[in-house]
This record gives structure tokens, sequence and C-alpha cells, in this order.
């Protein structure tokens, strides 16, 4: 890295390497960390496991995503943390450390994307790149305080980056305002290809409120309080079908993208990865078929009660990030609890915006938006004026 100081463990702990970057483009003047699967030109990309750093040589070329942010004027200060693999939400990494919440020390930051919601929570850098697949990115801009954009898949190639479930993966951005937030998307995803109208149609699944502790629910309708929204019901198989369906076909794409590193490389896996990696193989061809074929319906299905216009409100993530020190039960339960709200937009390859709304039990809390594929942007700045207290 290049910083002096990094007293939140944002950063790997790489010899610092000067990134060439657009001195005059639009992201001239700001600073940008880099999530650890994806290439830089000059540094090893370790994925958070060590074989994997071990059989990385130095790379010399960027993936599209860092590419895009770097010539359009940010300057990379290096490479962050990320959990093992990119294959869990917790931020918590047993080779290489956890970085520090700098909203909530004594709280977990949120994963896979750690290192980069903590170097923009902290001060360290402007804009940081993640990856979301599952709630990446999602869930760590809630647990810090920040502002987090899942796009709409597709959008970046996913080159030269350590895949988990490619139908899912997507390069995903922090920023502590949602104005930087809007220039860092605007580098790196382009303009919108179906911007929302000036006045959406708003949304709201009390299911998903349902699935919150009443801590979010209630900073939930704090934040959108005024805001009128039709009722719409984003699990029409029911919340436990579409969440299974999210599982399958998630491990499917492990089963053919990581997996058959994974068997050859033989990693130690802790306690949450070793689970996840034996359910992906355990899956049989014809459960992937159905799953597969199962989220098609789904996408469309969504896609229909967006249409052009439909936002949905609705939580980050079900609760606040959990304290440094928890049992080994409560890991499981909580990710399971998380990803039933989270899956929605993943499902449907759709974007979503997370905004800081509040704290529980003294640690943050995000509430987000949902909207059409291709509405990104206008996304983030319907997310502005509805923080900034807006309601026509």
């Amino acid at each position: 890295m290049l910083l002096d100081d990094d007293p939140y463990r944002a950063f790997m702990p790489y010899e610092g390497v000067e990134v060439p970057w657009g001195s005059e483009g639009p992201l001239a003047g700001l600073t940008l960390g880099v999530k650890d699967i994806y290439d830089v030109a000059g540094y090893r990309t370790g994925s958070g496991c060590p074989l994997k750093l071990a059989e990385s040589g130095v790379k010399d070329a960027h993936a599209p995503a860092v590419a895009r942010l770097v010539d359009a004027g940010a300057r990379c200060m290096g490479k962050t943390h990320t959990d093992e693999l990119a294959w869990s939400m917790y931020g918590m990494n047993a080779h290489f450390g956890t970085p520090v919440n700098p909203a909530a020390p004594d709280r977990i930051p949120g994963g896979s994307s750690s290192g980069s919601a903590a170097a923009v929570a902290g001060g360290l850098v402007d804009l940081a790149l993640g990856s979301d697949t599952g709630g990446s990115v999602r869930a760590p801009a809630s647990f810090c305080g920040i502002w987090g954009i899942r796009p709409t898949h597709g959008t970046v190639p996913m080159d030269r980056t350590q895949p988990v479930a490619p139908s899912y993966d997507t390069p995903g951005l922090f920023a502590r305002d949602a104005e930087t937030l809007c220039r860092g998307s605007l580098a790196l995803y382009g303009r919108d290809t179906a911007p929302l109208p000036d006045t959406p149609r708003f949304l709201r699944s009390q299911a998903m409120v349902d699935l919150a502790t009443p801590g979010v629910a209630a900073i939930l309708d704090e934040a959108f309080a005024g805001i009128a929204a039709a009722p719409v019901d984003p699990y029409p198989d029911g919340v436990e079908a579409t969440y299974a369906m999210c599982l399958a076909t998630i491990g499917a794409d492990a089963r053919e993208h990581l997996l058959p590193w994974i068997a050859r490389a033989r990693p130690p896996l802790v306690h949450g990865i070793d689970g996840r990696v034996a359910a992906a193989a355990a899956l049989t061809d014809e459960e992937v078929l159905a799953a597969r074929a199962a989220r098609d319906r789904y996408t469309a299905h969504i896609a229909g009660l967006l249409g052009e216009d439909g936002v949905i409100l609705a939580p980050a993530v079900h609760a606040e990030p959990f304290r440094l020190d928890p049992p080994i039960a409560l890991f499981d339960g909580f990710r399971h609890d998380s990803q039933r709200i989270l899956c929605v937009a993943g499902l449907a390859g759709l974007p979503q915006v997370v905004m800081p709304a509040g704290r529980v039990d003294g640690a943050p809390v995000g509430v987000s938006l949902i909207g059409p594929r291709g509405s990104d942007l206008s996304l983030i700045a319907l997310a502005a004026r509805l923080m900034a207290g807006e309601r026509g």
C-alpha cells in the first residue's frame, strides 16, 4: 500500500506500487482502494487465501473494473482485505486478520469486501472497489455506515478477477457520500441504459421487513417516512423456496468456477466456507437445472413487478453487525437471515443502493433501494434525494 498508516488494517501489507492514473479524468483527485480479488498491475492477487497468494505471480495488467477507475483518474493506494476466496460476509479472515470497523470498532466490518468498506469508512480512501455475489458490498456498507452499490449484473466484465459465482458476481463500489458514489459509478458502469423517471413508483415488501429485527424495521420506517409505497411480494413461491433457489444457483456456479481449484489445491477452509463447498459439491445435475429454471422465472417475475419505474424500499441487511466475539452458533444463522433479504436483487441481477440511515444498539444500520436493470445512477440520485428529505 502507498499509505503511511493504516489504523484500521484495511489494506494488505503489500509493498506499495504506484499505478499510473488519468490525472485529468473525471475521478482526478480521488483515491481508491481495490479488493484483493482484482488483478492490479504490479501487485499479486491473494483472494484472502494464502495458497492463492503463493500461486499468484505479479500481475502485468488490470482487471477491467480497476482499469476503468484508474483511467478515469482515481489513484490506487493499494489492495484491501477480503474474506477467504470472497465467499463469506463477516470480514473475519483467519489467515490475514479482521479489518477494524471504523464506525463500530467492537463489531464486524462485514465481508467479503471488508477492507474496502473499512478503508472508506475510516477516511483512508475516497472510493473503494469491492465485489458483491450474495451481499459482499451491501452488508459491509450497512455495517460500516457508508454508501454502497451492487450494480446491474453484467455491466462490467469480471475478467482477471477471482470468481465465486459468475452469474451473481458484480464489481461494487463504496463511498462516504452519494456524490462520490455517483462519480465513481459513472466512470465504472457508464450511463444508465434505463434511467428512472423523475417520479418513480415506490414499492414495499412487508415480507422483507418482517425478516428484519424490530430495530432495523424502525430505522427503515423512519428513513422512508411519508413515502407512499404500494405493497409488493418479491417471494412469489415463499421466502424459503426463494432462498433455497439462491443457494442452489450460487452453489452451482461455484461448483463450476471455484471448486475445481479447491479440489486441486486442497486449502484448509475455515468454518462456514467448508460447509458451502460441501453443499455445492453435493448438488445433482437435476437440482442445478431445476434451480436455474426457477431463477429464470423469478427474474421475469421481479422484472414484471418493477417495470421501468418501480423502486423497492428495503432493509439492506436484517440486523446490525454483531460483536467480534460471538458464539459459533451465531455465524451460520446470521448469514442465512441476512441473505433471505439480500437474495432478491442478486437473483434478479438488479441494482441495489445502500445508504446509512441510523444506529441500532450503537452500531450502523443501512437502508436500500432496489431498482430495475440499468437504473443504477438514477437510483443513487434518488437515494440521495430521499436521504435529504425530498419526498416530492
